[in-house]
C-alpha cells in the first residue's frame, strides 16, 4: 500500500502509520509525559467571551438554528451547492443530485458510554430521524467524536439506503451494526458511486483507536466527492503535512472544503494530530479550495484553547496567510449556498 509518495503506510503487524514523518509515525502509540500534562492543563481563559461554555454565552455567540428539512431539500434540488454544519465534524453537503453526510457523530457525548466523557455543549439542529435524505456518508476515522454508534444505528433505521464509505479495516464494524452498503478504501483509491459521482479516499496525518487493543488497526483519511459541476473535500481530523499539496494537484480545485480549526491547544501535545487555524488556512490554500467552512470546534470541549477562540484565530490567519478564496464559519443548523 502506497501513500502517494512511494512509501508504504502499514506495518508488518497490520497497524497503519504516517510514513512521511518520523515525529508523526507513532501517533496513538507513543504515550509519554505530555498526555498527563495535557489532562492536568486547565483551559485557557477567554478575555473576549468569559465563561464561554455557559449556555447563556453560547446562545448569544453560537446559536443553534433548527434545521428546516423542507427548505434544505428545496435548495438542494435547485442545482447549486448547498451545505449545513450540524456541529463538530458533521456536515450535510448537496450537489449534482447527491447529499453527503460527513463524520456522523450526533450523540450527546463523544465517548464509548453515554454517562461519561466529553458532552455536547451545542444541541444538534434536528433529530437524526429528521435529517434530509442522505445518499453518501463518509467517515474520516473511528474516534468517538467522528463516529457515533447511536447515530449510525438511527440512520440505519431511518435511511437504510445510505452508502457508507470508510477507511481500511472499518467495514466490519459497519456491517456488524447493520449497515447494508459499505465500501472500504485505501488512500488514493477511487469508487464510482454513480455515472456522475466519484468518491476518493485521501491521506491525512492522524491515528485511529476505538478500544484498548485496536490502536491504528483501521485507516484514517480525508474524502473527495467529485461530480460533473461541483467538487467537495472533507479533511476530517489531521495535523498539517505535505499530502495536502498533492491532494490539491490531483483533485483540486474544490468548490467547498470542510477543514478542522479547533482542538489545537496546547501545541506541543496536539500539533501533530490537530491543525490550528493558521495551518487550516495552509490546507485551504494547498488543496486549492475556493470556499472552506471551519469545522471541529464549538461542539465538544476537547482541548484547552478558549471554546469560542477558533473563529477569531481563523479570521486573523486568513489575513496573515493570504487566504485564497473564502474561509468562513457558520452557525450550527444554518443552511448556506456556495457560489464558486
Amino acid at each position: 500500500m502506497d501513500d502517494g509518495f512511494g512509501r508504504d503506510h502499514v506495518r508488518a503487524d497490520g497497524r497503519f502509520y504516517n510514513p512521511w514523518s518520523r515525529e508523526a509515525e507513532n501517533l496513538g502509540l507513543a504515550f509519554d509525559h505530555k498526555i498527563f500534562k495535557f489532562f492536568l492543563t486547565r483551559r485557557q481563559e477567554d478575555s473576549i467571551t468569559p465563561d464561554a461554555t455557559s449556555p447563556e454565552v453560547l446562545d448569544k455567540h453560537l446559536p443553534v438554528i433548527k434545521l428546516d428539512k423542507d427548505e434544505y431539500t428545496k435548495r438542494a434540488a435547485s442545482g447549486s451547492l448547498v451545505s449545513c454544519w450540524l456541529g463538530h465534524a458533521s456536515c450535510l453537503v448537496s450537489f449534482d443530485g447527491v447529499t453527503i453526510l460527513t463524520d456522523p457523530a450526533l450523540g450527546d457525548r463523544c465517548s464509548p458510554v453515554q454517562f461519561a466523557g466529553p458532552r455536547r455543549l451545542r444541541k444538534i439542529p434536528c433529530a437524526v430521524s429528521n435529517l434530509p435524505r442522505v445518499d453518501i456518508a463518509v467517515v474520516s476515522h473511528n474516534h468517538y467524536d467522528h463516529l457515533d454508534l447511536n447515530t449510525v444505528q438511527q440512520l440505519n433505521s431511518s435511511q437504510a439506503h445510505i452508502h457508507w464509505f470508510v477507511g481500511l479495516g472499518l467495514a466490519k464494524w459497519f456491517s456488524d451494526v447493520g449497515c447494508g452498503k459499505v465500501t472500504e478504501m485505501d488512500w488514493w483509491e477511487e469508487h464510482k458511486f454513480s455515472d456522475k459521482i466519484t468518491v476518493a479516499f485521501t491521506p491525512t496525518q492522524h491515528w485511529s483507536k476505538r478500544t484498548a487493543t485496536d490502536t491504528n488497526r483501521t485507516l484514517w483519511g480525508s474524502w473527495v466527492v467529485k461530480g460533473p459541476t461541483h467538487n467537495f473535500f472533507h479533511a476530517g481530523d489531521t495535523g498539517y503535512c505535505q499530502t495536502f499539496v498533492e491532494i490539491g494537484r490531483k483533485y483540486g480545485p474544490f468548490d467547498l472544503a470542510a477543514i478542522p480549526i479547533g482542538a489545537y491547544h496546547p501545541r506541543q501535545f496536539l500539533r501533530l494530530q490537530h491543525v490550528d487555524p493558521t495551518e487550516a488556512v495552509k490546507i485551504h490554500n494547498d488543496i486549492r479550495a475556493k470556499n472552506s467552512i471551519g469545522i471541529h470546534w464549538g461542539t465538544f470541549a476537547l482541548a484547552k484553547e478558549p471554546f469560542l477562540e477558533p473563529p477569531r484565530k481563523l479570521k486573523e490567519a486568513c489575513i496573515t496567510e493570504n487566504v485564497q478564496g473564502n474561509f468562513f464559519t457558520k452557525h450550527i443548523g444554518e443552511i448556506f449556498d456556495v457560489f464558486s
